[in-house]
């Protein structure tokens, strides 16, 4: 039995209802090819076939069909967040301004104006463009929006659990990338609460683990740098709300290494046909570093994201 909590069940469900049907019931099956190589009965829920190529549509959906008023957002990303707070910004009406470093992945930027956004690339990393976000957000009066901290954001997200639900069997484990922690925690919020057997594992990247050690040591842990190639889960900084929103209902975290990483997106395209960036292979890059923890099982992979630029694939599926 969990504690009370942040996120709500009965948000989750409205929010199922309510994220626009182009980003909601995203494919899931079972990988036949990769299941046989692992050992596993592997399905992968795929987050990728939507406008901005992630499921991060589903938190800002929910968020912003919360929000009364048409306030000034306003944000830090590394890129698919800012995509997702562009994407339905613009469906209601919301000025959107996204602050990310200037090295962002371009590919990103480029989509996040494309739909709309202001965007700002300040400082060299997630921590100094969140940093120009809140001052910029405190001087203009504009409404700050914290990926890890909105709860909307997580029970948006939570959307993929009841979904994953659906699947006829029960599953034994369930792996999701895990970042700042919405993700996770929306389903594993969900998941928990119907099926307490079911293993929730989040995955962050070897590179970045903030995250994984805050939540053992059972308090923040903040790092002063990350060096992975999963831009989308690095994470230095984590926030104190994400933390608590994961603990009582995630069973362990792993660590992938960002080669593994790489082996998972080119597996992806070569079995799946499915185009994955760092950060969308995550969890699966867990199953295959890790396959004696899962042998036998019937495990679900969240695949995240998929925006990835065409220099980046080039590298990463010839070499």
């Amino acid at each position: 039995m969990t504690r009370n909590r942040r996120l709500s069940i009965e948000r989750i469900a409205r929010a199922a209802t309510v994220i626009d049907p182009v980003f909601r019931d995203s494919p899931q099956f079972l990988a036949e090819s990769l299941s046989l190589e692992l050992g596993v009965r592997l399905v992968v829920k795929v987050e990728t076939m939507n406008p901005i190529r992630s499921f991060k549509a589903r938190g800002t959906e929910w968020l912003t069909a919360s929000l009364s008023g048409r306030p000034q957002l306003v944000c830090a990303s590394a890129g698919n967040f800012g995509q997702g707070m562009a994407w339905s910004g613009r469906k209601r009406g919301f000025p959107v301004t996204v602050f990310c470093a200037v090295n962002a992945n371009p590919l990103k930027v480029e989509r996040m104006r494309a739909l709309g956004a202001e965007v700002r690339q300040v400082g060299k990393d997630f921590d100094a463009a969140h940093a120009a976000a809140v001052e910029f957000a405190a001087a203009a009066g504009a409404l700050i929006i914290e990926d890890g901290r909105n709860i909307e954001i997580a029970e948006g997200a939570g959307t993929i659990g009841v979904e994953l639900l659906h699947w006829p069997e029960p599953f034994d484990s369930i792996a999701v990338p895990l970042g700042d922690g919405a993700l996770l925690a929306g389903i594993a919020r969900w998941v928990k609460a119907r099926r307490t057997e079911t293993a929730m594992i989040g995955v962050c990247a070897s590179r970045s683990p903030a995250m994984e050690r805050s939540w053992r040591a059972g308090e923040i842990v903040n790092l002063p740098d990350a060096q992975t190639i999963a831009d989308g889960i690095s994470c230095t900084s984590p926030f104190p709300e994400a933390l608590s929103d994961i603990t009582g209902v995630v069973d362990d975290i792993v660590l992938v290494d960002d080669d593994r990483i790489v082996e998972a997106i080119r597996r992806a395209h070569a079995d799946l046909g499915i185009v994955l960036e760092p950060a969308g292979a995550a969890a699966l890059a867990a199953v295959m570093t890790e396959p004696g923890r899962f042998r036998g099982q019937l495990v679900a992979v969240v695949l995240s994201g998929g925006n990835a630029t065409a220099e980046q694939l080039r590298r990463w599926l010839t070499t």
